[in-house]
């Protein structure tokens, strides 16, 4: 396989698995913050995630730094976009412009 290739991959790969776990966390809060047993939800979705990460980046790593670094990229890159699509409607101003308001 070419290397690109495999590094677009992992690349998408990582995203998949940013996704997964910073979805499933975020549907994890909403769940446990109204759930009677909080404890269960946030431990079982730990686990849960968890595996599911390490196991995808040890399968796409492969023995490949390369992909792991492509991998670890998509992953954050996730994150970001994971945050940015969950955040509540009211907090569209960035970090500068809240700065901004409150100087002298």
């Amino acid at each position: 396989m070419n290397e690109t290739l495999a590094l677009a991959l992992a690349w998408l790969a990582g995203t998949a698995l940013g996704g997964i776990f910073f979805g499933g966390l975020w549907w994890t809060i909403r769940k446990g913050v109204s759930s009677q047993l909080p404890a269960f939800w946030f431990a079982g979705s730990l686990l849960l995630r968890m595996g599911i990460t390490l196991a995808g980046f040890y399968l796409v790593m492969g023995g490949h730094w390369e992909r792991l670094l492509a991998c670890s990229f998509g992953f954050l890159m996730a994150r970001l976009v994971v945050t940015w699509r969950t955040r509540p409607p009211g907090e569209n101003q960035t970090l500068q412009a809240k700065q901004v308001s409150h100087a002298p």
